[in-house]
């Protein structure tokens, strides 16, 4: 009980109970426990049979402790015996007690519990990742965004730790368009800007909008990146192949799939790597003018170019036809969670109402330092920065395989962060290279894995990144991924 016993008195197993106006009482029998019995209940026997049951559980009562008699603990807790009989029936029935006749209740333990499923095998992870898609974090710019971050905090208004606005503080949004317009001239204000959780957080966005004002169907490059047609295929839209060549994605079949919206990488083809020319381009624009379809471009690594003069955004063509999709994923870090988008001036509101729903954008704060990042030129000053370390990186990679398996052929590597390397056509199949090189501690990707349709594509090849491994470690995964392609394509000695 809570605070003192009450009366003590033999019960018929010859064990010592006492009674209490409280709801805690004490029950002894040789081991005295504490049981909780809520009076106000509607259920008492339910509320006792809780209370055994959490005593056993907490190890207050243990295996072979007896309880009291079903009359002496009845007439302790000021319950009907029949109640009791009935909550130590159904505590022996599921394995609590030990109930057996002319002798006395004892706690059986915890009832044994179902085997755990066993845990799924780990796979252990690659000595070396080349897969595509990641920026190299070991070159994130710390000192100079911790010097903005620290500007930020120290000038930010209060208003700044509120919520957030859905469209994206203004501050970016108008450091965006000045960026964009000046770098992929994108034509833009500050008011078409969506400022969004990363890319594919924009593409979904994308997808919403286009379906709320009626879109039913969206082609896709063949082959694309496989993350991008889930996000579409989550809308409910249908989604169909665009097949691709090796000047891009094929504009003229655009018409004849008769879809309401389409999603292109002009600026380096996802993952093939070419840049769409401008009669493709042109015949783009026009299939937008002429069927009223939306073109959504992903400009996922635009900035990032080494041996050609930059490539304009196909925005700047029909702003009122193409959402433009930015990220700093592939320039600064996947970690920010930055993206956005330059929308057509229709598709503001259906935006707006959207991301409302969404209720999900980037920090104000990193909005804000991100913004400072841009207008102070580093932004600027880390791109060029950037460009010369995956040049190198780029340079390493081509070399490598033209010594030690100068058979297959690196192509796509004019910009971006990726190369393809074409595979010979009589020899390993890729899923068994790829999967060799899985036992060798390679990560590898291969094309495959993009194809969207079972059309002829560009093949067999390997998609191999060169934003990571991170630092110094990529040298070693590119010597490692030389000695693993001689060792499937030996040289003629």
């Amino acid at each position: 009980m809570a605070g003192r016993c009450g009366v003590k008195a033999k019960d018929d197993n010859g064990l010592v109970a006492s009674t209490s106006e409280a709801q805690y009482s004490w029950t002894s029998s040789g081991l005295d426990f504490l049981v909780y019995l809520d009076r106000d209940a509607r259920r008492p026997g339910a509320a006792l049979q809780h209370a055994v049951r959490d005593a056993i559980r907490s190890g207050r009562l243990r295996p072979g402790d007896p309880l009291p008699s079903t009359r002496a603990l009845a007439s302790d807790l000021g319950l009907a015996r029949g109640t009791v009989v009935e909550a130590y029936e159904q505590l022996g029935a599921e394995g609590w007690l030990l109930t057996r006749q002319g002798r006395r209740t004892v706690v059986a333990g915890l009832p044994p519990m179902p085997p755990e499923p066993a845990e799924p095998r780990a796979v252990p992870a690659p000595d070396h990742d080349l897969r595509p898609g990641h920026a190299d974090p070991s070159s994130f710019p710390r000192q100079a965004w911790a010097a903005v971050m620290r500007r930020v905090l120290a000038e930010a208004p209060d208003e700044a730790f509120g919520y957030a606005d859905p469209r994206g503080r203004a501050e970016l949004r108008a450091a965006l368009a000045g960026y964009l317009g000046r770098v992929r001239a994108v034509r833009a204000t500050a008011a078409a800007v969506q400022v969004c959780a990363g890319a594919g957080h924009g593409l979904g966005i994308a997808f919403r909008a286009v379906a709320a004002l009626g879109a039913r169907t969206v082609a896709v490059e063949d082959p694309s990146s496989p993350r991008m047609r889930e996000i579409a295929a989550a809308t409910g839209m249908a989604v169909l192949a665009l097949p691709c060549d090796d000047l891009g994605a094929r504009t003229d079949a655009l018409s004849g799939l008769g879809v309401d919206a389409v999603v292109v990488t002009p600026a380096h083809q996802y993952p093939l790597g070419m840049t769409l020319g401008p009669r493709r381009r042109a015949e783009l624009i026009a299939w937008a003018d002429d069927s009223g379809g939306m073109i959504i471009e992903d400009d996922y690594d635009g900035e990032l170019r080494y041996d050609r003069q930059p490539v304009g955004a196909l925005q700047a063509l029909n702003p009122g036809r193409v959402i433009y999709v930015g990220t700093t994923s592939k320039s600064l870090a996947a970690a920010l969670r930055v993206g956005w988008l330059v929308l057509p001036a229709q598709l503001l509101g259906v935006v707006a109402d959207t991301i409302r729903v969404i209720n999900a954008w980037p920090s104000s704060l990193e909005q804000l330092a991100l913004a400072r990042f841009i207008e102070s030129g580093n932004f600027d000053r880390h791109i060029r920065r950037m460009r010369g370390i995956y040049r190198q990186r780029r340079d390493l990679l081509a070399a490598t395989l033209a010594s030690r398996a100068p058979m297959l052929q690196i192509t796509g590597i004019a910009a971006g962060g990726h190369a393809l390397v074409r595979m010979p056509p009589g020899g390993p199949g890729e899923r068994d290279v790829v999967a060799r090189a899985a036992l060798a501690g390679l990560a590898l990707d291969g094309l495959d894995n993009y194809r969207v349709s079972d059309a002829e594509l560009p093949g067999p090849a390997l998609v191999i990144g060169y934003g990571s491994p991170a630092g110094r470690s990529y040298r070693a995964a590119v010597a490692a991924l030389g000695e693993f392609l001689q060792s499937i394509y030996p040289l003629d000695d």
